[in-house]
């Protein structure tokens, strides 16, 4: 899973679960002047806009005690995990930043499920995979969502990661070992 859409997909989260009322929102609504009210509601968001907010020293303070922890862990996983080096205590930064985003109410979604179920899949420098795998990655998860109805639900998460096992056991097929005399 690319690390681009892990950021997107935890950045979502994490606005979406924001109060609209707060600071901190208002705030993204005048950070990006031409960025639709509906797509910051909905935490949609692109790389570079992700950059900006993770470089910008006033959003964190404008969070509460609770939101900026939770947003220190997300930047910790951003440069602990999802970079080009990886931290040593890795798992550590990924089981917080879930904690916190599971008492912030955020779902848990095909991507925090990743995180989560299979560390262990990852490669070590994340900072490896190219825009081709990522958008690759893409099309394959908008037609489970498709298929699913955007109801992510174990049965599609399932069904994604036995397709990725089907893929790489068709690529790397045994030759017959008959013996033609």
């Amino acid at each position: 899973m690319p690390p681009l859409h892990i950021k997107l997909g935890l950045i979502k989260q994490f606005v979406k679960a924001l109060d609209h009322e707060s600071e901190a929102f208002k705030y993204l609504k005048s950070f990006f002047p031409k960025l639709s009210e509906a797509k910051i509601k909905a935490g949609i968001f692109v790389g570079p806009q992700i950059k900006k907010i993770m470089d910008c020293d006033i959003f964190p303070d404008l969070l509460s005690n609770e939101k900026k922890k939770i947003w220190n862990s997300f930047k910790a996983v951003n440069h602990g995990f999802l970079g080009n080096h990886r931290a040593e205590n890795y798992d550590e930064l990924i089981t917080d930043m879930i904690t916190n985003f599971c008492a912030m109410g955020c779902r848990m979604s095909l991507k925090m499920h990743m995180l989560h179920s299979h560390l262990d899949k990852f490669k070590n420098n994340m900072g490896a995979y190219s825009g081709e795998q990522g958008e690759r990655f893409h099309q394959d998860i908008m037609e489970f969502e498709r298929r699913y109805q955007d109801q992510y639900t174990e049965s599609m998460m399932g069904d994604y990661i036995w397709e990725l096992i089907r893929e790489t056991c068709t690529e790397h097929e045994r030759k017959s070992k008959t013996v033609h005399f």
